[in-house]
């Protein structure tokens, strides 16, 4: 008998858990699906039932679950990912609360596996998700010795409000989530800025490249900027690895590797873009060249589904994964 539980079930991630636990056939046996006070009494459907979403209370966390999909903030994160865990669930959760916490796991499965030493698993930042995937495929090739990041993010990374905006500025009307219009713009702030000039979004990069890597001396850096596409995020990728691969070494390296799709023919205008990889679940590489500027360095263009490979997608396969350890 597997029991599972969705907090955050009426949320744009929760809904799309939803819908991959249905899509991917996971063996459940009992489904719970938790909300806020304010969103409790909605009704889900799953498998052609409805269900009818309650309000998470700490009570409620000893019900027995086996796994727990958290994807409802972190500062709900913090209040009850641990009560879960106290009554023997497992935790996947999606917000940043746990994730540079020494004691988790932080888990991209094509890249690592949980060890488990806590019973909450963390889910990274969706940016960083698409990063490590093709980055992992160059690591075990070549090695790594430093990443620069630009990212270019939809607004769905924001959640609902964040999509609002990009209507607003449709219909002439101003920002209320975003510090300035969203709309024909683009915006390089997501998350509070800290004193080096940096914000939060752009250390969660460089320190959940290190920590899911498994190399925190690595030299990592990143720009993050939130643009006018309503969902799946790019990323421009400086790599610098341990030798010279040729282009064609890395474009081979990536059409062999099960984890990404290679889109790299420039000659027919075919390269990664956020409209084609919206609503699917790889992680797209093209624009794949060398940067002559630096030795052994080279340019990646990365796109990927937000809220699919970024958030939902990659909890389920973590679900998935723990599953199938279990089984073996």
């Amino acid at each position: 008998m597997v029991k599972i539980a969705v907090v955050g079930a009426t949320g744009l991630v929760g809904r799309k858990m939803i819908d991959l636990l249905e899509k991917k056939d996971i063996p459940i046996d009992e489904l719970v699906l938790f909300s806020s006070k304010r969103s409790a009494g909605s009704e889900v459907s799953f498998r052609n039932e409805k269900y009818i979403v309650e309000e998470l209370t700490e009570e409620k966390t000893d019900g027995g679950f086996d796994y727990v999909l958290m994807s409802a903030g972190g500062t709900t994160s913090i209040k009850f990912s641990p009560l879960f865990e106290k009554n023997d669930a497992i935790v996947i959760d999606n917000s940043s609360a746990f994730r540079m916490d020494p004691t988790i796991d932080l888990i991209v499965p094509e890249v690592n596996r949980p060890t488990l030493n806590r019973k909450i698993i963390a889910n990274p930042n969706c940016s960083t998700i698409q990063s490590v995937v093709p980055l992992k495929v160059l690591e075990d090739a070549y090695g790594i010795t430093r990443v620069s990041y630009t990212t270019y993010q939809a607004v769905s990374g924001s959640g609902v409000k964040g999509v609002q905006d990009l209507k607003r500025g449709e219909n002439g009307e101003g920002p209320v989530n975003y510090p300035h219009p969203i709309y024909n713009n683009a915006i390089p702030h997501i998350d509070v800025f800290g004193d080096d000039g940096y914000t939060k979004e752009e250390v969660k990069m460089i320190e959940e490249t290190r920590k899911i890597l498994g190399q925190p001396e690595m030299k990592v850096t990143a720009t993050c900027v939130r643009v006018p596409v309503e969902n799946s995020h790019a990323v421009a990728i400086n790599v610098t690895l341990n030798s010279s691969p040729t282009v064609s070494d890395l474009k081979n390296l990536f059409n062999q590797s099960d984890h990404v799709v290679l889109q790299d023919d420039p000659k027919n205008n075919t390269y990664p873009m956020q409209v084609t990889s919206s609503g699917l679940e790889e992680v797209f590489v093209g624009r794949i060249r060398e940067d002559d500027s630096l030795e052994n360095t080279y340019h990646l263009w990365v796109t990927s589904d937000n809220l699919l490979k970024g958030a939902a997608l990659n909890a389920v396969q973590i679900l998935q994964q723990l599953m199938h350890t279990k089984e073996g």
